[in-house]
Formats: structure tokens, C-alpha cells, sequence
């Protein structure tokens, strides 16, 4: 039974449309932890095949010395070349006084930078600066754990150089150089631009505070962006117990390339979805997370219409 499962799980793996650039990225280890396979939206690139698990690494009985626990995963040692992880993980947990904030498997804290753009999601943080601020990087057939962090709130992103980068809430996400050890927040507030990350991708510098941009002024409503990235699940309500899920990215018309009934949508703003290939046939306009498919009439997905 469990060289039936693996076997499974590989086949699953050679799916993916996107192959991993050769850049410095640590050996993918083969230990066969059980979970839900799932995939994040990662633009411009069709979609990237990742497996959401239950739980943290240590939980999951993860091998040492890979992912988050590499040597050369450390902020300080990324600023070397960048570290493509084979897995890593989100928890929603404390460091100094930032509460709640995301770590990782390791420990460290995980920042956004608010030059960035989480609608559409976008890094602006590149040579010198992601020296300094490494990007939080997975490679394609990847895990990320989550304890505490919703499925629903991360996504991935493709770089200028090919790798893949985590968000949260639509915001790319990185480690700081100069946080040493675990539990640092070094980073914090750095020129009023970089703050560690909530689970739901906002600034863990307060609670209940309206960042710039994220509130509607003097009562207007809220302009909804059209939308960079969708994450399919197959229940209602974003959850993994379903089984697998698929992520798709714009620009332009992008066909699903998994058949089959869906229960909810993530998304970062306004798509259109339609239930024939190609964007043809019936056809609707959704707008953020849909938590139940059922109630727009459409559970059979063939194409998504991106802006672009």
C-alpha cells in the first residue's frame, strides 16, 4: 500500500508544467510524509504543482538538514546565492513583541515590504536588496506546512530569475539577513517600509490597524483589482480536506488543466470564470474568495479570463 501511494505521488509530481531553474537550490529529499496535494498560482507561468500538509515539519516527521532546517536556509547564509527550499512552513506565532507574526519551520521571522504589491502580486526587492531581505523561495512539487496560517491566504509568485517566491495575503514574503537567530525581529519597522507579516498578509506592527490603500476612504466602496492569481479547491470552504487543488495565473485566457468539480475560489481581486476551454461558452465575474462555488452556479470550471 505505501509503495502504491508513492507511486502515486510521483506520477502526480511529473504533472507539473514547470521545471525548477538550476540556482542554487538544496537537494529535494524523498521522504514520503502524508497530505493533500495542492497547488499555488505562480504568474505569467500557467501553474506550480506545491502539497499543502497539516501541521508543522517536526509533526510531520520531516527529514533533517532539508527545507526551512538547511544550512544555507539561514537568513545570514542566503545572502550568498538564493535558496530554493524543498519545503517550508508558515506559523502563525510571537517574536519579540509582534503577535501574532509568521515564522518558519526554523524559526525566523517572515517579513513584507511595502513597496511590494499584493494586488497583483509583485516584488520589487532585487539585487542588493534581496541580499539583504533573501526571498522566501520554494521549488516547484514543494510542501509548505501550515499551523495556524489558512491555504487560502498563500500564494507563489515567479521572480525575474525564475524562482519561485511564497506569499501571504498576496504579499511576497523574505527573511531579513541580520536576524540571527530564531525569534528575531530585527527587521521590524526598517525604513518604515518592512514589517513582519500577519497570516492574512497584513503588517504585524498593530493590531486593527488600516494600512495605506487597504481601507476605502470617506465611505467609498473598495476598488477591486482585477485579479493576478486563482487558487482552486475541490471543497467548499478552502478546505484541504477535499484533496487536490490547483492554482492558475494570468496574463490573458488560461485553460484548467484538471477537470472536475470545484467547491470554492481564492482569489486577489476580479476574474472571470467559464465553463467551456478557451474562455467560450457560459461565462461569470467573481470577485475575491468565493467560499462556495455552488451559489454562482458554477462548480465546473474549463477557463479563467485574466486582465492582461
Amino acid at each position: 500500500m505505501f509503495h502504491q501511494r508513492a507511486a502515486r505521488l510521483a506520477a502526480f509530481a511529473v504533472m507539473s508544467v514547470l521545471v525548477l531553474s538550476a540556482c542554487g537550490g538544496e537537494a529535494a529529499s524523498d521522504d514520503a510524509a502524508t497530505g493533500e496535494r495542492a497547488s499555488a498560482a505562480a504568474s505569467s507561468s500557467g501553474a506550480i504543482e506545491l502539497a499543502f500538509r497539516r501541521g508543522t515539519a517536526k509533526q510531520n516527521n520531516t527529514q533533517q538538514s532539508t527545507g526551512d532546517w538547511a544550512s544555507n536556509a539561514a537568513p545570514a547564509a542566503a545572502v550568498k546565492k538564493p535558496v530554493v527550499r524543498t519545503w517550508v512552513q508558515l506559523s502563525a506565532g510571537r517574536a519579540g513583541t509582534l503577535d501574532p507574526v509568521v515564522v518558519n519551520g526554523a524559526g525566523f521571522t517572515l517579513y513584507r515590504f511595502d513597496k511590494d504589491t499584493a494586488n497583483p502580486s509583485t516584488s520589487t526587492c532585487a539585487g542588493e536588496c534581496a541580499a539583504t531581505w533573501p526571498p522566501y523561495l520554494i521549488a516547484p512539487g514543494g510542501r509548505i506546512f501550515v499551523d495556524g496560517v489558512k491555504p487560502s491566504a498563500i500564494g507563489v509568485i515567479r521572480r525575474a530569475d525564475a524562482n519561485y517566491q511564497v506569499t501571504i495575503g498576496g504579499w511576497p514574503v523574505y527573511l531579513f539577513s541580520k536576524d540571527l537567530k530564531p525569534g528575531d525581529t530585527n527587521g521590524e519597522d526598517v525604513g518604515g517600509t518592512w514589517f513582519g507579516v500577519t497570516p492574512e498578509g497584513q503588517r504585524a506592527d498593530g493590531p486593527g490597524e488600516a494600512e495605506s490603500g487597504d481601507q476605502p476612504g470617506d465611505g467609498a466602496a473598495a476598488e477591486v483589482k482585477p485579479a493576478s492569481s486563482v487558487i482552486l479547491f475541490d471543497a467548499p470552504d478552502f478546505s484541504q480536506s477535499g484533496g487536490a487543488s490547483q492554482g492558475i495565473a494570468g496574463p490573458g485566457c488560461q485553460n484548467v488543466t484538471r477537470g472536475g468539480d470545484f467547491g470554492s475560489l481564492s482569489t486577489n481581486g476580479s476574474v472571470k470564470i467559464w465553463a467551456e476551454a478557451d474562455c467560450k461558452g457560459r461565462s461569470a465575474t467573481v470577485q475575491g474568495n468565493v467560499s462556495n462555488l455552488a451559489d454562482t452556479g458554477f462548480t465546473k470550471i474549463k477557463s479563467i479570463r485574466f486582465a492582461g
